[in-house]
């Protein structure tokens, strides 16, 4: 027992941190976030849902061990999908209604998966081996999911609205819905049964790191699972100095999906990063692209739920501006990923466009 309170001491944190906040913290949150005991409170609660979200991640990477890929990477990539759902659900639960939140954090992961991280990660890769080398199949099986479903789940939107507030009709809502889970359903049948050579790079193998003793597969998914909780249930009380701030600023709307975006993609990024140091590009890219096909094909089945439950209004189709935006990126996404190496060059045009999408936002 004193074993496993020094390894998961943080669960202790989180719990006792739900009870202060479910508590008195989220009034001073909502009536006094500008001052001294507010923001000691919102940075307290930061730090915690930011290390709470890497202990989900660590005791994914645990299962992604003992179970192998593909299975260990899917696992990690439905938990960071999961976090990501119950942060945009619990924005759209607070404060004003923001019809546009759900669209802005998937273009957001698009443009922060794709460009920003891909980018990093192509560029510090290619310092340190000039060329690295990945399965194409695989890739190629991101991009042919991840395409089609970002053309008709946020752009098509933008030409099809039923009326003048941008709502869908029901026709395009089952359209998306089933394209969703169709789509991704048949990837996974790819992943996981079919073609899991597609996501192994035989040359580079991907040995996995983890810091930490390994217990087991009921261990890990228990804590996997109580971590996520805990997470689920400090969302809203987040939620709270991120809707208060972006309305005190006058900040975009769209910097709400870009802070929820980085929260819960940082640890996925860390481990990322450092595959591809360990020339494990691979592992990177299968983390990185499977992330934004898990983003669009779970995220838009579910926000749309919500806002026929709620009945609130949902926004998923992007301006012209970002419709431009998205097209390039996809693009040279699939020109980055067709030949079977990268290098700088690659990584560098990416960060450019992620720079884009940047400026873009605060125009």
């Amino acid at each position: 027992m004193i074993k496993f309170l020094k390894r998961e001491w943080l669960l202790l944190v989180g719990i006792a941190s739900v009870v202060l906040f479910k508590g008195s913290l989220n009034q001073t949150l909502q009536h006094n976030l500008i001052s001294p005991a507010g923001l000691a409170a919102s940075l307290l609660l930061f730090v915690v849902v930011l290390s709470t979200i890497f202990a989900v991640v660590r005791h994914s990477d645990a299962l992604a061990i003992k179970l192998g890929d593909p299975y260990g990477t899917l696992i990690l990539t439905l938990s960071v999908i999961t976090l990501e759902v119950v942060m945009i659900s619990s924005i759209m639960l607070t404060g004003e209604s923001n019809p546009v939140l759900a669209r802005d954090t998937m273009f957001a992961v698009i443009m922060t998966v794709l460009n920003g991280l891909v980018g990093i990660t192509l560029l510090i890769g290619g310092i340190k081996y000039q060329t690295q080398k990945y399965n194409i199949d695989g890739l190629k099986s991101y991009i042919i999911g991840i395409i089609p479903l970002a053309m008709l789940c946020l752009v098509l939107p933008s030409f099809t609205s039923s009326d003048e507030f941008g709502s869908m009709s029901a026709a395009l809502t089952w359209t998306l819905v089933l394209a969703s889970v169709s789509l991704y359903g048949v990837f996974l049948f790819i992943q996981m049964s079919s073609h899991t050579h597609f996501f192994i790079d035989e040359d580079h193998q991907d040995e996995e790191e983890f810091h930490g003793p390994l217990g087991s597969n009921t261990y890990h998914s228990i804590l996997l699972i109580a971590y996520l909780l805990v997470v689920i249930l400090l969302a809203k009380s987040f939620a709270i100095p991120v809707d208060i701030s972006l309305a005190h600023l006058g900040a975009p709307s769209a910097l709400g999906g870009l802070i929820v975006a980085l929260l819960v993609l940082a640890p996925e990024a860390v481990g990322a990063i450092k595959a591809a140091l360990n020339n494990q590009l691979q592992r990177a890219l299968n983390l990185f692209l499977g992330s934004v096909l898990a983003t669009i094909a779970l995220t838009v089945p579910i926000v749309l739920l919500i806002s026929h439950v709620l009945n609130q209004p949902l926004h998923l189709g992007l301006g012209s501006a970002e419709m431009v935006l998205l097209a390039t990126t996809l693009l040279m996404t699939s020109v980055s990923f067709s030949s079977g190496r990268t290098n700088s060059l690659n990584g560098v045009t990416h960060i450019i466009l992620f720079v884009a999408y940047i400026i873009l936002m605060f125009e």
